[in-house]
């Protein structure tokens, strides 16, 4: 009489080796996301600086000069902004990171708060939940700490201060040279000068690089 063969005996928990093989299985995905987006970024921000004016008509001495009126200096200030929207822009972002090396623990606080966003949910697989000191956590909960902390970092640190003042400093160099700089000598169409100016562009700008990191999010 023939003994039926042994049925095969499945473990409901993954072994030690399964996991260690699927973590190691999902360090390319997230690198090669990293790449991706890397790269996204960078071919955006090469476009953009590709339709900069030339430093020398910003900074040309023989342009400047003082406004007759309040209303002058507004027209001024708009019409620079939408010619000299993407160096302007650089200016802002010089003087941010400008701030940010200035002031090292700001820098490391916004970096940090950076990597947890990009580990623990942008590109945190949606089949493998946070576990943190042996609690689950689900992605609703995961996104409302970062919120939270985010907040905490922003509004309730010195970080939020850097930022404000270092933009605030961005924007009235802006303002200033937009104001005592003569844009008569500047070619624009009449879309260029009745365009929204910079603020469009930033808006523009923001939109093609969360456009990346939403489309290879929760991979």
């Amino acid at each position: 009489m023939s003994s039926s063969p042994p049925l095969p005996v499945s473990s409901p928990h993954p072994t030690a080796a399964t996991t260690t093989t699927e973590s190691t299985q999902l360090q390319p995905s997230i690198t090669t996301s990293l790449k991706a987006l890397a790269r996204r970024i960078s071919a955006s921000v090469r476009s953009a600086l590709s339709n900069r004016r030339p430093w020398g008509e910003l900074i040309d001495r023989t342009a400047f000069t003082r406004p007759a009126s309040l209303s002058d200096a507004t027209t001024r200030v708009r019409k620079n902004f939408s010619y000299f929207r993407v160096n302007y822009l650089t200016l802002l972002v010089i003087v941010l990171a400008l701030s940010l090396l200035s002031h090292p623990f700001s820098l490391l606080t916004l970096v940090s708060l950076l990597a947890a966003w990009l580990c623990l949910y942008t590109f945190r697989p949606s089949d493998q939940p946070l576990v943190i000191l042996g609690r689950t956590f689900t992605d609703r909960e995961t996104l409302g700490i970062l919120i939270l902390l985010t907040v905490i970092v922003v509004f309730l640190t010195s970080v939020g201060s850097l930022l404000i003042s270092a933009t605030m400093i961005g924007l009235g160099i802006v303002c200033v040279h937009g104001a005592f700089r003569d844009p008569e000598d500047l070619f624009m169409d009449e879309q260029e000068a009745l365009g929204p100016g910079l603020f469009s562009f930033i808006g523009g700008a923001a939109s093609s690089a969360a456009g990346p990191a939403m489309m290879m999010s929760r991979v």
